[in-house]
């Protein structure tokens, strides 16, 4: 398992939480206080249709077995994480209800946002399983969900979809930026923009993100992503490393392209799986994001 060094940060008093939910009576210096979280998370491209050549993507209940699974074993630290978050890119609107199902599941919050095609309409999966995009699975009850269209190519118009837990007091997204495919995104120009968005979606509060980014870490087309966030498996001070997630036809693993972005103040360790995973052509991402409780300033309204 590989793991990532900790990044920690420490708030003060008076740091601004943007889009936060209603945290109760407001403090006599006009600041709230936001209790202290920790979230587990996990990414993971499970490549889901049958277009892409994808391992299951033309036997998806097979994938749907093979997601719970994979989420009960996620490992950081070489310990076994119960996870809050799941954040699943190139899936399709019918897994992702069959998900809903599955025991592991049924009592999550769920939410799907689908890429679109050159006509504006949801782009559709190949194996007759509905619509092709992105989904968050969360323990606890999201709301104020909102799907961001990204600049993108004509060929597949990109989405970033958020929402806010409640419970932890954090935001929650996910998004699958452009590929590197010849008819995509080959030069990265499109994937500068999406990231410049994904950080306007995610915003300056207390988040957790993830997805397929498409880029590896020392890319500059990332730089507002790590300017701005903590990834989980970025390495010490301002590494930009981590393991390698995105693998060949053999299991072998290429290049990091799935990240776990946490706004600070967040501690944060995750890992990677070193064996291969055949049911997709991506290993997870899985996380542990600890927020330290502290003071946020609230305008008066």
């Amino acid at each position: 398992m590989c793991g990532a060094a900790a990044v920690v940060v420490t708030a003060g008093a008076g740091a601004a939480i943007e889009g936060a939910p209603n945290l109760g009576p407001a403090l006599a210096d006009g600041a709230r206080e936001v209790p202290a979280a920790t979230i587990t998370a996990m990414t993971w491209n499970v490549c889901g249709d049958s277009a892409s050549g994808c391992p299951l993507g033309s036997r998806p209940a097979d994938l749907v077995r093979e997601i719970p699974r994979q989420v009960a074993d996620v490992r950081v630290g070489g310990r076994k994480v119960d996870m809050d978050a799941v954040f699943l890119q190139d899936i399709c609107s019918g897994e992702v209800a069959a998900l809903r199902k599955t025991s592991r599941f049924k009592a999550w919050s769920w939410e799907f946002a689908a890429y679109r095609g050159s006509d504006g309409a949801p782009r559709k999966c190949a194996n007759g399983q509905g619509s092709f995009g992105v989904a968050i699975g969360s323990r606890e009850r999201l709301t104020d969900v909102r799907t961001t269209e990204l600049p993108s190519p004509s060929t597949v118009r990109r989405v970033a979809l958020c929402g806010q837990a409640a419970a932890w007091h954090t935001k929650l997204c996910t998004a699958r930026l452009s590929s590197t495919g010849w008819n995509d995104d080959p030069n990265g120009a499109w994937r500068r923009k999406q990231a410049q968005k994904v950080a306007e979606a995610a915003g300056t509060g207390r988040v957790v993100f993830g997805g397929d980014l498409g880029e590896q870490p020392e890319s500059r087309n990332l730089d507002v992503l790590y300017r701005d966030y903590a990834e989980c498996d970025q390495g010490p001070g301002t590494a930009r490393t981590g393991a390698k997630t995105r693998q060949d036809a053999a299991g072998t693993p290429v290049e990091k392209t799935d990240y776990l972005f946490a706004y600070a103040p967040a501690g944060i360790s995750c890992g990677v799986p070193e064996t291969p995973v055949r049911s997709s052509d991506h290993r997870p991402v899985g996380a542990v994001v600890r927020f330290p409780d502290h003071e946020a300033t609230i305008e008066a309204r």
